[in-house]
């Protein structure tokens, strides 16, 4: 898994970045009337929708792995009669990663709501005065969102250590009653 989340971070983070890029190629839009340069706001625009999506999909995963996990470890230690410090220390990591998850989410979601502010195609008036606070939020946000995702990775990794350990104390109870044992492919 966390080969996996890495990847899908680290490319949700590129979208943001790109996102970013393409923001600040652009500049302010207020008062701008060239349809070439209009169009690019609406890809913009599109691309943050498409980043936030991602960075919600990348923090979801995040919340299902430990959701799946953590029943796995408590079914299994139950099962084998294993120590509960098993089911313990997979609720404590699950309780490590689950508000980076949130934090990350409520990030994206601070960023697009900034740029909805900013948006002049919005119609609203008064959208200029929030350009600024739009630039500076969403880098923000950008980097949040990499904290977010690199104190996820440690509860991912701690948990993926765990596995390990349960699977392991799973072998020798098997092996010690005589019961065959599969070897993974």
């Amino acid at each position: 898994m966390s080969t996996v989340f890495a990847r899908i971070a680290l490319f949700s983070i590129a979208l943001l970045v790109a996102t970013a890029g393409l923001g600040l190629w652009l500049g302010d839009l207020h008062g701008q009337t060239d349809p070439a340069v209009l169009r690019w706001g609406t890809v913009h625009r599109l691309s943050g929708v498409f980043s936030g999506l991602m960075v919600v999909l990348v923090n979801s995963m995040t919340v299902t792995y430990f959701i799946g996990t953590g029943r796995w470890c408590r079914e299994v230690a139950e099962t084998y009669s294993l120590a509960a410090a098993f089911i313990e220390r997979s609720k404590q990591l699950k309780r490590q990663a689950f508000p980076w998850a949130v934090a990350g989410m409520l990030a994206v979601v601070a960023a697009v709501a900034l740029g909805g502010a900013a948006d002049p195609a919005s119609g609203r008036n008064g959208t200029e005065d929030w350009v600024s606070f739009h630039l500076v939020g969403s880098l923000a946000c950008v980097a949040v969102i990499g904290f977010c995702y690199q104190s996820q990775m440690s509860a991912i990794r701690g948990q993926q250590r765990l596995i390990d350990e349960v699977l392991e104390a799973v072998r020798e109870i098997r092996v010690a009653r005589g019961l065959e044992i599969e070897v993974p492919a």
